[in-house]
């Protein structure tokens, strides 16, 4: 019996290196372990929807795993979206079950509102691993977003009308969703393409889930992505568009040096819950201003959504137009224009 067990425990890593002797899959992990680097000595979670890409990401991780000795946590969420939803959730938990990985499955419960259903997934499935995650005492999130999906997201917010920061923000291998939860989001996969994640779960564990709502025309992410695939045919475009990304962040970069500068020499905090706002604050240009005060109010709100920029627009170009007093309220917070300062305080 006790061999049985010292054989089943072989089988396991065995499996991963052997795996790894592909050079092309040695290669896509050395740069995957370069794109995690500082985190990889910590628990961290990982989010597995059991498509190609999170597939991928996990037998990256599985495969990290048995250098640091760290058990990392792999989650699914079943959003019960779908009548196969549950039945996939089960066969991925099974094929990771067979190779060494105990896959944790959590539920969307509830009613769910038809309009907007997507965002109303991304947020619950975030609350759902945040939750999980705190209880595992974790503070790191990994998931499986790769460079399609940067340029996917970038055509997105450009037929929303983003801006510079909107337009660039994915590009973060490190966020933070939630300003109230000390939980980041690790996206070590953004300059690795969907085709070789693809290739890896193909070589690996051999199926994933396909997913029939990735091809639900209805969504607008369906249609770029396929004008995307078209353009991208031609590699040189490919090149272009993260030419232009890079360029763009550069530029981003400017403006948030800007920006530090301004809140450093025209905000004064008093008690953490006011802040007394220069009028030379808002000699600066738009982008800067706008910026400046996002960052201000958001840093101050106690609300656990961030304040959306269109809000902020209106607020201060009412500021602008306003010649002597004004007074109104956002996001929890009461800004007041008294002589020529605005002060801004936490609502209690």
């Amino acid at each position: 019996m006790k061999k049985k067990n010292t054989s089943a425990k072989k089988k396991i890593p065995n499996f991963y290196f052997n795996k790894l002797k592909n050079r092309k899959i040695k290669k896509i992990y050395l740069e995957f372990k370069k794109n995690i680097n500082e985190f990889s000595n910590k628990k961290l979670c990982v989010a597995v929807s059991g498509g190609s890409d999170s597939l991928a990401l996990t037998f990256l991780v599985k495969c990290m795993s048995l250098e640091t000795k760290i058990d990392y946590l792999y989650c699914h969420v079943d959003h019960k979206l779908r009548s196969e939803s549950s039945k996939e959730a089960r066969k991925t938990k099974k094929l990771l079950k067979d190779h060494g990985i105990n896959l944790h499955i959590l539920k969307w419960v509830g009613k769910k509102k038809i309009s907007n259903i997507q965002e109303q997934a991304r947020l619950n499935r975030y609350n759902l691993l945040f939750k999980e995650s705190a209880k595992n005492t974790i503070d790191t999130i990994l998931t499986a977003h790769h460079v399609d999906d940067l340029y996917e997201n970038f055509f997105i917010r450009l037929l929303r009308g983003s801006g510079l920061k909107g337009l660039i923000s994915f590009k973060n291998k490190v966020s933070r969703i939630d300003k109230n939860k000390n939980i980041l989001i690790l996206r070590p996969l953004l300059n690795i393409s969907k085709k070789d994640l693809m290739y890896v779960s193909k070589n690996t564990f051999g199926s994933f889930v396909n997913d029939s709502s990735n091809n639900n025309e209805k969504f607008l992410r369906i249609h770029v992505r396929k004008i995307i695939n078209k353009l991208f045919s031609n590699k040189k475009n490919n090149l272009n568009i993260g030419l232009a990304l890079s360029n763009l962040d550069k530029s981003n970069e400017a403006i948030e040096y800007y920006v530090k500068k301004n809140i450093e020499m025209n905000v004064k905090s008093r008690f953490g819950d006011k802040v007394i706002i220069s009028d030379n604050f808002f000699n600066h240009p738009d982008e800067v201003v706008f910026r400046s005060l996002n960052t201000v109010l958001n840093n101050l709100s106690k609300k656990t959504k961030l304040t959306r920029g269109s809000k902020i627009i209106n607020l201060y170009k009412s500021y602008r137009k306003s010649e002597k007093y004004f007074k109104t309220t956002l996001s929890g917070c009461i800004f007041e224009k008294v002589s020529k300062s605005l002060i801004i305080s936490r609502e209690i």
